[in-house]
């Protein structure tokens, strides 16, 4: 039996027939079902994520497994045999390991180094094991890579080359600010609950907005999360809404992020314009208003006249102040060196010049404080039950086609495949959109690391190691066949040395009995050794096969070794490392 890996990815086809080949939770279960009905696998396991399905697989016929995964991934995907080969690329044993190890340290991502996919890889991991579709190599290889993986970020920098999905996102939304700049004050919306939807609530949070509201099908999983968000003391006000209540929201947002696993669109043009077009509850006064309810002393000092954009500075911060009791920067003191320059989202105030808000290191980041990430996850992980997780990463671009310094009224961020916005959203004016396809196409211009090489280095070696382990274990059924026929064959002679000696007393029965069993581990000791180290090079499969004919071993024998089933200690044992890596 050998490693097989079908699929494509972000690299081999375009975003849209990505998108039409979206698998949802009960395509992949049916997926993994039929993988093992098939004639050529023994186990399987698939990988989907925004950005790449791969199905893989233990095979003993290359050419009919990679007809028959390629005939299964074209079924259940939805999508035409014959429109899906081209797209289709294909690895095997050596070369499959190889890639399966980059995709887990983040080298075949769209954003180079982002680690989210090593939680991609356990969720695959643990619906194998689920649905007992994964056997010994399935269970090795996704557990070596979750530690590869793991060593590629603790070992090297590869952090600073990738971010999470959405980390990047906002960024391509922020344009040129700083994303806790650009964020800070915003009120966001979140769509879905799962894991993508947890790690994205829990980053706006970080970045410094005001409000998340959390709309999710099914209630108490919104409601689960913001009771998350509201534990982890950033200050950040959430709540949740059921999803009839989402077109209410967009009215009196400033970010949408969706991510969920629908097949259809949640969000519309017309619901985008439609919010758009609504006036924001939280919209500013006119300016002469706001400035004549401010107090002056019974003295006050001539102020020169100011320029408009400098009285829209002044009009945004009172408006703040009075909506909100403070500054919308969770109380601090910003102070404006710089007025009359208009930032990429149509505020007048140059954030760059304001002082850091409290709570935040020098960087602009913050932890969130009681809720660590291990929090996010098992929250992420609990919401995903039943639901298709849409998940992904990538790197620079927007679909707006807003002028330079044009205001944004609404920011989307689209994380779904297949999407959740509708496309023609970013036409509307006053709206910046953010996708899988904008961010794919950004991803091109993505720097790489200089950490990349090393990590690199690391995947040739743990491939190569993988290697080696795998074929030695290949040749192990084979030498417990031969050490339980010598043992028999021990067994027997004894038994006839009995039979001519009746009168042998137990101690000199005992004596020659554990001589012979000598003799025979003597002899055996070294070819067995040396078999498994020619085994463990490339080429050395043969070897199991030249010691079955020398030794005439039983095929039975070494197919009954070959077929142990873990135990369940074995399974549980499996399961907990692949969540702990």
């Amino acid at each position: 039996m050998s490693l097989l890996v079908v699929g494509l990815s972000h690299r081999s086809a375009p975003v849209s027939v990505l998108e039409r080949a979206a698998l949802t939770a009960d395509a992949k279960v049916k997926l993994l079902h039929d993988t093992l009905a098939a004639e050529p696998a023994a186990e399987a396991a698939v990988l989907a994520t925004c950005n790449r399905i791969e199905l893989y697989a233990d095979v003993d016929k290359f050419h009919a497994g990679v007809a028959e995964l390629s005939t299964l991934l074209a079924q259940h995907s939805g999508v035409a045999l014959e429109e899906l080969t081209p797209y289709l690329y294909v690895h095997y044993e050596d070369r499959a390991v190889h890639h399966f190890f980059s995709v887990a340290c983040g080298l075949d991502s769209m954003v180079v180094g982002e680690g989210q996919i090593l939680g991609q890889i356990k969720d695959s991991l643990a619906l194998a094991q689920e649905l007992h579709t994964a056997g010994r190599l399935v269970n090795d290889l996704f557990q070596q890579a979750l530690r590869v993986g793991k060593r590629a970020h603790s070992e090297t920098g590869i952090d600073r080359a990738g971010q999470s999905l959405v980390t990047f996102g906002l960024e391509q939304l922020a344009v040129d600010l700083p994303v806790d700049a650009w964020a800070a004050g915003k009120r966001a919306l979140v769509i879905g609950a799962g894991s993508m939807s947890s790690l994205a609530a829990a980053t706006l949070a970080r970045v410094g907005v005001t409000e998340v509201v959390v709309a999710n099908r099914t209630m108490d999983r919104a409601e689960r999360l913001a009771e998350i968000l509201t534990a982890g003391g950033t200050g950040v006000l959430a709540r949740a809404v059921p999803m009839d209540r989402v077109a209410a929201e967009l009215t009196r947002v400033d970010l949408v992020v969706s991510c969920t696993g629908a097949t259809g669109l949640v969000l519309t043009g017309e619901d985008v314009a439609a919010a758009v077009a609504a006036p924001a509850p939280h919209a500013p006064a006119p300016v002469a208003e706001i400035l004549s309810a401010v107090p002056r002393p019974a003295e006050a000092p001539t102020v020169p006249a100011l320029e408009p954009a400098a009285l829209a500075a002044v009009a945004r911060l009172a408006v703040a102040a009075r909506t909100h009791g403070r500054i919308a920067d969770a109380g601090a003191a910003r102070t404006i060196t710089a007025v009359g320059t208009e930032d990429r989202d149509g505020c007048p105030v140059g954030l760059d010049s304001l002082t850091e808000a409290p709570g935040r290191t020098a960087d602009g980041r913050s932890a969130l404080t009681g809720v660590d990430a291990g929090s996010l996850e098992l929250h992420g992980t609990w919401a995903d039950q039943g639901e298709a997780a849409a998940q992904g990463r990538p790197r620079r671009g927007t679909r707006a086609g807003l002028a330079a310094g044009s205001p944004v009224r609404l920011a989307l961020l689209d994380l779904a495949m297949p999407r959740d916005i509708d496309a023609a959203a970013h036409r509307i004016p006053g709206v910046r959109l953010v996708d899988i396809e904008s961010l794919a196409e950004a991803s091109a211009d993505a720097p790489m690391a200089a950490d990349v090489e090393l990590v690199r280095e690391i995947v040739a070696a743990e491939v190569a190691a993988f290697g080696a382990a795998q074929r030695a274990a290949r040749i192990t059924p084979t030498v417990v066949a031969l050490r339980a026929m010598a043992a028999e064959v021990v067994a027997m002679e004894v038994a006839r040395l009995d039979g001519r000696l009746p009168d042998l007393d137990d101690r000199q029965r005992a004596e020659v009995t554990q001589t012979v069993r000598r003799v025979v581990d003597k002899l055996l000791h070294a070819p067995t050794v040396r078999v498994k180290q020619l085994a463990s090079e490339p080429g050395g499969a043969g070897y199991a096969e030249a010691l079955r004919e020398l030794f005439d071993l039983d095929p039975g024998t070494v197919a009954s070794v070959s077929r142990a089933d873990l135990t369940d200690g074995d399974v549980q044992s499996v399961k907990n490392t692949g969540r702990a890596s």
